[in-house]
């Protein structure tokens, strides 16, 4: 692989969503809305902020209206909400969310376990959102692919069918695709090879990775997506999150690990480590538990001091 590209690498901050829908702490309104803040600050241009699913499905984030109502607005920054239907997306248009974002699993198994409906049927829905939103001029449209590397109750996924719906949901009038690796499944060989077939379907502005680490490969799956043309990847502060639908799910890529990787490997991403780090290191407090990040524990490189000269004495 070749990593000497330098075209920016931008960073979708999802902990906020992702990472807070399977907390079993509640999190207060207002600590939501200042993690958001937060993460506005430190430079990111997309944070996926919260969701407007039914309450019974994910209480941890029955707050989505009030959380978007609250935050601070970079001009900056697009604020993403994960919609699962019309009447979802008509709370997330009142609550003047940027971006929409539906979910369908490439697996039908998955999909009825995560949303209760056939893959069909969940296409069905997602066109009665693209005809509410057309028009608005304000607000884009993104569908993920979850599943694409792999199911936990199917097992592998074929290619096609990942690159099938990719096209449908550009054909639908659907901007923005994200390939979502929903439980960790996923290689690099699989990724770059997936990765540069949808690219022939969907421009690399438009497309989105979401990998998991469950198995520790999250960051080598980042950097051949990257290598094979992809530019922008979903990350959770700390590596907060996981599905609370599939069985063995773990966290996001921890965004500070990743944003380090990309300083130190001199890939542009606009977003302030220093800043992210002291951030990340709230989050205990937070969530009433440790993370999983490793550049929150150790500090970045240049942070680091010379080990102390030590005298031999005799």
């Amino acid at each position: 692989m070749n990593y000497e590209c330098k075209e920016p690498l931008i960073v979708q901050e999802v902990a906020p969503r992702d990472g807070l829908q399977i907390e079993k702490q509640w999190v207060e309104t207002e600590d939501k809305i200042a993690l958001i803040d937060g993460l506005s600050a430190c430079g990111f241009t997309r944070i996926e902020a919260g969701s407007f699913v039914s309450p019974k499905a994910i209480p941890a984030l029955r707050d989505g209206d009030a959380v978007f109502n609250g935050i601070r607005r970079s001009l900056r920054t697009i604020y993403v909400a994960l919609v699962p239907n019309v009447k979802g997306a008509e709370r997330a248009l009142a609550a003047q969310a940027d971006e929409l974002n539906l979910v369908m699993s490439a697996s039908q198994t998955h999909n009825r376990a995560n949303m209760r409906m056939s893959c069909e049927t969940s296409l069905a829905g997602f066109g009665d959102v693209v005809r509410l939103v057309r028009g608005d001029a304000d607000v884009t449209l993104n569908a993920t692919v979850a599943t694409a590397f792999g199911c936990p109750f199917e097992g592998r996924i074929d290619e096609e069918r990942v690159v099938s719906i990719a096209r449908t949901y550009r054909e639908m009038g659907i901007a923005g695709v994200t390939l979502a690796d929903t439980t960790g499944m996923a290689n690099p060989r699989q990724v770059a090879r997936l990765v540069a077939r949808v690219l022939e379907h969907v421009p690399a502005a438009d497309l989105t990775l979401h990998f998991h680490n469950t198995r520790g490969l999250g960051l080598a799956n980042v950097l051949a997506a990257y290598d094979a043309g992809a530019r922008r990847f979903d990350a959770a502060l700390g590596s907060l999150g996981g599905c609370p639908f599939a069985p063995g799910a773990s966290g996001n890529i921890c965004t500070e690990d990743l944003v380090n990787m990309c300083d130190e490997m001199e890939i542009p991403t606009g977003v302030d480590l220093q800043k992210l780090i002291v951030l990340s290191r709230t989050l205990p407090a937070l969530v009433g538990h440790e993370v999983s990040g490793q550049v929150a524990k150790a500090g970045r490189n240049c942070d680091l001091h010379p080990a102390p000269e030590y005298v031999r004495t005799i």
